[in-house]
């Protein structure tokens, strides 16, 4: 799959908070740059920790604005917190292992002849459910090394 550049990035959340009214402000090109170096979904403080400039409380009104105009992703897991990463349209499709413990996430991708049985065997499951796939999560669940 070919690698998106953070200027790509840029101007497909630009676009999408275009589209529903909103500007692209400094906070929110710094929330966007916290989630894509991150390499894996971030709770709000984890936000905070990685870029001290921004304020909790603004980080979490600007995540919602980013949720609700489909650049941000939000994920919940079993713990009290949940976390946020960029949608995959904007930058790959992957998956995520969630440790049941203390909810940390880690993202994977599949090989693509895997992901190609995947689509088969969901679209397969959808036919005989008379649902339509347009799009596949697989959320693996385990314990982590810290929890082990």
């Amino acid at each position: 799959m070919a690698v998106v550049t953070d200027a790509q990035v840029d101007e497909k959340v630009a676009s999408l908070l275009h589209k529903t009214g909103h500007r692209y402000s400094t906070v929110r090109r710094r929330l966007v740059t916290v989630l894509r170096s991150a390499g894996k979904p971030l709770t709000n403080s984890q936000i905070v920790e990685s870029d001290q400039s921004l304020v909790q409380s603004s980080v979490y009104r600007n995540l919602n604005v980013l949720e609700e105009s489909g650049a941000v992703t939000r994920i919940v897991t079993n713990d009290e917190f949940t976390r946020y990463e960029l949608a995959e349209h904007i930058t790959e499709h992957h998956h995520h292992i969630i440790c049941t413990s203390c909810g940390d996430i880690a993202d994977f991708s599949l090989p693509s002849s895997v992901e190609k049985s995947l689509n088969v065997s969901l679209r397969q499951a959808a036919n005989r459910t008379r649902f339509r796939v347009d799009n596949h999560r697989l959320d693996a669940l385990g314990t982590c090394v810290s929890c082990q």
